[in-house]
């Protein structure tokens, strides 16, 4: 590569870094919109030529300055990031898209330019984690994306967004100070920063005791990020009291990539230095799987929130792609990521409708959408079709995913029936809680207290439709045609397992 398409890891970063400050210095806010949303989508351009690049080659470096790693920063793009990549800066460009009228209604005009700042920021730090190869940076990064995010979180006018943001920035720097600690455990044993240089100089240590400490800490703060199960109580709070558009954003990609850094440093660092560790970290994550998607899933049975009913499906959801993980295969990596993609795009499109249904609604409570379909038929036919989507209904994405992981159960042993049988059990669950949803929006009238407020209920602004319409056809298309994110996963799966012993 030469000229400017050498540069583009360190551009994935730069572009929205650098733009964050010129959206502050405009102030206009519709020039703001247009100044985020602009690189936003340059920084999707940049993840799809890199991902072209990915797919056609093995992966790509750049060094800060030219210094040689270990001694210098390098940035490395592989499959595995390349994904991430395309969900974190789609995301962000999808709800950008739609955002001016969402965004016009929860945020005061005067604090606009400061939040697209904000949401820059938080594009900026996530994109970082995912090129960065160093350990420390990502820690860096990881601040710089959480704090951008707190901001977004309690920008909107919920003043119950203030405790919520609270409990999530204690989780988060818990999980944060962790996963530092860790990491400095493992700079004293190996005198080094660089991910792969940590893996070389970590083989062949005699003395496991740091090494387990470390990963350890590591292990546990990730989680805390990731909102792996029963280390989630954050998330719900956080997702429902958010802006509708930072809800779309966050929960397309913000704990994905956090399961990313999991991934990443479990595979490349301890997999090889720890003995039994494979074992060690299956059955560690396995119980905790199936836990977050039965109960997850039984929580949103019943959550009368359509915000926080979502917010448990989630949960649920990252349980799915923990399960995957924990198989320890290159069958059960590639169901996990590929639900990583699958699920940005289907819990994307739900957030979305919900910001389309937010236009008119106070609330966005079950017994307030009662008959809400006549006011509002394509947003509700959005809803059904991106519901189909998170079921795992066929010719949807959900269910290129499930799939996967279905076949990668029933490769992985004696315990696979019982893994298929939960995975069933809780799309089963997913069907009550979307039914739930589409019975009253269809089939229920308007309570009497809700129908005369109901009579100013509007379709939603074109462009929020528009964004809302796009992500549920990425649905279908990724799922009659799912040779890209099927691709990028089987070959980031092949990375990792790669430094499996």
């Amino acid at each position: 590569m030469s000229g400017l398409q050498a540069h583009l890891p360190v551009l994935q970063v730069i572009v929205p870094m650098l733009t964050a400050p010129l959206v502050i210095l405009v102030k206009e806010r519709r020039l703001c919109w247009s100044a985020t949303l602009l690189a936003s989508l340059c920084a999707l351009a940049i993840a799809i030529s890199l991902c072209i690049d990915v797919l056609n080659g093995d992966y790509i470096r750049y060094l800060m300055g030219s210094w040689p790693a270990p001694w210098g920063i390098e940035l490395r793009v592989d499959a595995f990031s390349a994904l991430l990549l395309l969900i974190v800066n789609g995301a962000s460009s999808l709800a950008l898209i739609g955002a001016t009228a969402s965004l016009d209604r929860d945020i005061e005009n005067s604090r606009q330019p400061l939040f697209y700042a904000a949401w820059l920021l938080a594009l900026a730090g996530l994109n970082g984690i995912l090129v960065t190869a160093d350990a420390f940076n990502i820690f860096v990064f990881m601040e710089i994306s959480a704090l951008a995010s707190y901001v977004l979180i309690s920008a909107g006018p919920n003043r119950r967004a203030l405790p919520a943001v609270f409990k999530y920035l204690i989780m988060g720097t818990i999980g944060a100070t962790f996963y530092l600690i860790g990491v400095g455990l493992i700079y004293l044993m190996t005198g080094t920063l660089n991910i792969a240089d940590m893996e070389l100089r970590l083989v062949g240590v005699a003395d496991q005791k740091p090494i387990l400490v470390a990963a350890g800490f590591i292990t546990v703060g990730l989680a805390l990020k990731a909102a792996v199960f029963p280390l989630h109580i954050w998330l719900p709070n956080a997702y429902t009291y958010a802006p509708n558009m930072v809800t779309v954003f966050l929960a397309a990609c913000a704990t994905k990539v956090s399961l990313y850094i999991l991934l990443r440093i479990d595979f490349f660092v301890f997999q090889q230095s720890l003995s039994e560790h494979d074992f060690q970290f299956s059955y560690f994550l396995m119980p905790l799987s199936l836990l977050a998607i039965l109960i997850a899933s039984t929580v949103a049975m019943f959550e009368p929130n359509l915000k926080r009913l979502l917010a448990w499906s989630s949960v649920a959801q990252i349980g799915y792609i923990t399960l995957g993980a924990s198989l320890i295969s290159v069958a059960g990596l590639t169901a996990s990521l590929l639900h990583m993609f699958n699920h940005a795009l289907a819990k994307g499109a739900l957030f979305l409708v919900l910001a389309c249904l937010g236009m008119s609604l106070s609330h966005l409570r079950i017994n307030n959408i009662a008959g809400i379909a006549k006011q509002m038929p394509w947003t509700m036919a959005a809803f059904v079709l991106a519901g189909l989507s998170l079921i795992g209904v066929p010719g949807t994405a959900g269910f290129i995913s499930k799939w996967y992981l279905i076949t990668a159960a029933l490769e992985s042993g004696p315990w696979g029936p019982a893994l298929i049988a939960v995975i069933i059990i809780s799309s089963l669950m997913a069907v009550v809680y979307i039914w739930r949803i589409v019975e009253t929006a269809y089939f229920k009238p308007a309570d009497e207290q809700f129908a005369d407020k109901q009579e100013c209920v509007r379709e939603a602004p074109l462009l929020l439709l528009l964004a809302t319409w796009i992500a549920v056809a990425l649905n279908f298309y990724f799922g009659l045609s799912a040779a890209l994110p099927v691709e990028l996963a089987d070959s980031a799966a092949r990375v990792l397992m790669g430094h499996v012993r």
